[in-house]
């Protein structure tokens, strides 16, 4: 453990940077350089936090660690609370690690408004972490909420041509779930008189209000992650957005609302989880079947990838809602490794639209020849999002359906068709566009990745080889939280969904089958 506050520096160091680029002075040019580089030093010593943070994480301890509190708004017995548990503190690693990565991506790409792109970068990182480590109900939806302000801006001032229309879908759709969130937290505090997470996840909430409180929280987060039928504004939103706009959402943002249910959603109305989790459960089937369906037939590279996360995030909601250790761990690890690779993989759209111009699959073909090494990075990313093992991809999806096999075996089964869809479309993008056959000499004439997108995509491409060879890195300090949670769960639910939290019981749910 550590001796000073070492949440609150990471929380906000970045808007210190955001202070100091606002002193840097000069003309355009000079300024957006400073700019530049000061917000990339910022992130990447929050970065060094984060990793100090997580050397000193004791992984054998499923309580909250680093813990700091202090007293914010007495009167209403509010208070400052933050802490970090195995759940979160990957979360955190994945928003401190991405955001120097999307600073780098859009070194030579930005060319306008420079001073203000870097401080709404490093505005939405503070807010991300803040998300991760905030112990208090208030404090959460406060940082929950401000990171709509710095997307929001992201995609409607640096987006592409209906940047305007993407943006406001982005923030009203967002939006419409958090007022419902925010009526479900005034009924939570004035029912238990806290807003302390970890209290709030020990108390007895009356099962009528439970039901209510629920689906108020799940209209937030079922947006946020976004579940069907509220994904409409994720794919909108990915092609307008820049490029470093698309790897943060997909990479962080999406997580949001996962991370939402493993706090709010499971812990504190167990018996409300349990009555809706056949209602998650084909949702989450609608998600992986239809989306990875329209994924099929996009034309457009980064509505596909879009696509293709809204799909990978049904099998998250699935794995979360089984309420069992393998699928709990899975959807966790799913999260994780989705970051890391559908980050990457709009990386890769990224280097291709900066050369082009274009995000159309049908002007592309045949690049292999002049791009070997974008071809063999691409096609690492890609089998890692169809799951081969070996990636970090496989890892997530095969708990999920273990833990999903576990409950329903026919929920489970149409789960595992995602995987075959996932293959499907996937291999079908890489074969148009690295393989496919000469559509114009502009693609051909294409230059291979330069040593900045080298060392962008590399180093995920790492991440995502070594997390699906050593999975437990990020089992052995995630298992403890885990195992509380469905503990907790199991002893305060009327219903219970897994016989007990770690068996090696593969017994099914009586009704289920």
């Amino acid at each position: 453990m550590v001796d000073f506050p070492v949440l609150s520096l990471m929380t906000f160091l970045p808007l210190v940077g955001v202070l100091i680029i606002l002193a840097i002075r000069g003309d355009e040019e000079v300024v957006a350089q400073n700019t530049k580089h000061m917000a990339l030093y910022v992130s990447l010593f929050t970065f060094a936090f984060a990793l100090f943070m997580f050397t000193r994480f004791d992984g054998t301890s499923a309580e909250f660690q680093f813990v700091e509190q202090s007293s914010w708004l007495k009167p209403l017995g509010i208070n400052y609370h933050m802490g970090v548990d195995g759940i979160s503190i990957f979360f955190i690693l994945l928003s401190a690690f991405l955001t120097p990565v999307c600073i780098l991506s859009a070194w030579d790409v930005v060319k306008t408004r420079v001073k203000e792109f870097m401080i709404a970068f490093l505005v939405l990182e503070s807010f991300m972490i803040g998300t991760f480590v905030a112990l208090d109900a208030v404090l959460f939806y406060v940082f929950f909420e401000g990171v709509l302000i710095p997307m929001f801006l992201i995609i409607g001032v640096w987006g592409g041509k209906r940047r305007v229309y993407s943006a406001y879908k982005f923030f009203l759709f967002t939006l419409l779930g958090s007022v419902l969130m925010l009526v479900g937290l005034l009924a939570l505090y004035s029912e238990t008189g806290t807003t302390d997470m970890p209290t709030l996840m020990e108390a007895n909430i009356p099962i009528g209000l439970q039901y209510w409180l629920w689906l108020a929280f799940f209209a937030s987060f079922a947006v946020k992650m976004p579940m069907w039928p509220v994904h409409t504004w994720l794919p909108d939103a990915h092609v307008e957005a820049p490029t470093a706009g698309s790897v943060i959402l997909a990479g962080v943002l999406l997580k949001m609302g996962g991370y939402g249910f493993l706090r709010f959603s499971l812990p504190m109305f167990p018996d409300a989880s349990a009555f809706f989790v056949d209602f998650v459960f084909w949702l989450s089937i609608i998600a992986i079947i239809y989306t990875s369906l329209v994924a099929l037939v996009q034309e457009d590279m980064k509505k596909l990838i879009a696509y293709s996360s809204v799909a990978h995030m049904g099998f998250v909601t699935l794995g979360l809602f089984t309420a069992t250790t393998q699928g709990i761990e899975g959807g966790i690890f799913q999260m994780l490794s989705h970051g890391l690779i559908s980050g990457a993989l709009f990386l890769c759209v990224g280097v291709v639209y900066d050369r082009l111009h274009t995000r159309e699959i049908s002007r592309y073909g045949g690049i292999v020849k002049n791009m070997p090494k974008y071809a063999t990075v691409f096609m690492i990313l890609m089998l890692g999002s169809v799951g081969l093992p070996g990636t970090s991809g496989f890892v997530g999806e095969f708990l999920v359906l273990l833990g999903a096999f576990q409950v329903d075996t026919t929920v489970a089964a149409f789960a595992a068709t995602g995987v075959i869809f996932g293959a499907a479309y996937m291999l079908l993008l890489y074969r148009r566009v690295i393989f496919g056959p000469r559509v114009n000499d502009d693609a051909l004439s294409m230059k291979d990745l330069n040593m900045r997108e080298l060392g962008l995509l590399v180093p995920l491409v790492i991440l995502i080889i070594w997390l699906g060879v050593f999975p437990s890195v990020v089992m052995d300090k995630i298992s403890p939280s885990v195992e509380k949670l469905i503990t907790n769960y199991n002893a305060r639910s009327a219903v219970s969904i897994e016989p007990a939290a770690g068996s090696a019981q593969h017994d099914h749910l009586e009704g289920k089958q």
